[in-house]
């Protein structure tokens, strides 16, 4: 069994790890030192945000780990009061150069921000850099079914994917249904729960079946459900113990067990339909 994380191919035929470094609410005095420990352990796909205010640390720190930029995948994301076609070409040029990048992997529209309006704007200025050739893939995040289909109907241009809260507490399987049928990748932010999971009995019998840590644990239920994930840690031993879910796999007794915690009122973080400014992942 392959101990690095599998590749996902998107629809526009792209590529990307399933795993992946975030660092949002990493300090941006840390956020160099957090990428480059990351690197050196084996990610490959660092997350980060105009929001979280550590874009240009996050390129000191891919320039300081001296891996060729072709060997990593970077992601940003358009906060929400960017929103409109020249609002969101500022804030990408933006992202950009604090990034010291030529293009970026990946570029999200952070949140629809509906009471606003102004998505599918935004969204037609990220098909216009992308066809610039200064983002290689677009996508979204926290989109319900409704607002992809807005893009769809408005464009023709799905998002490659949609980063979402995700974990056993809340496990979206509608917009994971809607993702597959059209051929979008489900990303996982939060993917352990905020904190909320570490006392689970369940997940704590699985962890000692197996010999491992319950983070890892669901790591592991989050990949074998084929989504990719983005995890955060300041800390080089605990980005290893993340980074350490791909020598072992869950049965399917245990993926039943974990499916089972499902809450229909298991949002941890904002609502998307009413979320407009005030920051968050």
């Amino acid at each position: 069994m392959s101990t690095t994380p599998p590749t996902i191919t998107f629809h526009d035929g792209n590529t990307a790890p399933q795993l992946g470094l975030g660092v949002w609410q990493v300090e941006a005095a840390r956020t160099a030192d957090v990428v480059c420990s990351a690197i050196e352990t084996g990610y490959r796909l660092i997350d980060t945000a105009a929001i979280y205010g550590n874009e240009a640390e996050v390129g000191q720190g891919i320039r300081q780990s001296g891996l060729r930029r072709e060997e990593l995948f970077v992601t940003t994301k358009l906060w929400n009061d960017m929103h409109g076609h020249e609002n969101t070409q500022k804030a990408f040029k933006e992202s950009l150069d604090k990034l010291q990048l030529d293009y970026v992997d990946l570029y999200l529209i952070h949140w629809p921000v509906p009471k606003i309006g102004q998505f599918v704007q935004s969204w037609e200025m990220l098909i216009n850099l992308r066809n610039e050739g200064l983002i290689k893939s677009i996508g979204v995040c926290n989109f319900q079914p409704h607002h992809l289909q807005t893009l769809l109907d408005k464009t023709g241009v799905l998002p490659v994917l949609n980063q979402v809260e995700l974990h056993p507490g809340f496990q979206q399987s509608e917009l994971r249904h809607y993702h597959h049928d059209h051929a979008m990748q489900t990303q996982a932010w939060s993917p352990l729960g905020l904190g909320t999971l570490w006392d689970n009995p369940v997940l704590q019998r699985i962890a000692e079946k197996h010999g491992r840590t319950l983070a890892q644990i669901v790591l592991r239920w989050q990949v074998q459900l084929g989504n990719m994930v983005i995890t955060k840690s300041n800390s080089p031993e605990r980005q290893r113990e993340n980074f350490d879910i791909f020598s072992f796999e869950l049965s399917a007794q245990d993926m039943a067990d974990i499916a089972a915690l499902d809450q229909a009122g298991g949002r941890l973080g904002p609502d998307p339909e009413l979320f407009r400014l005030p920051k968050a992942a």
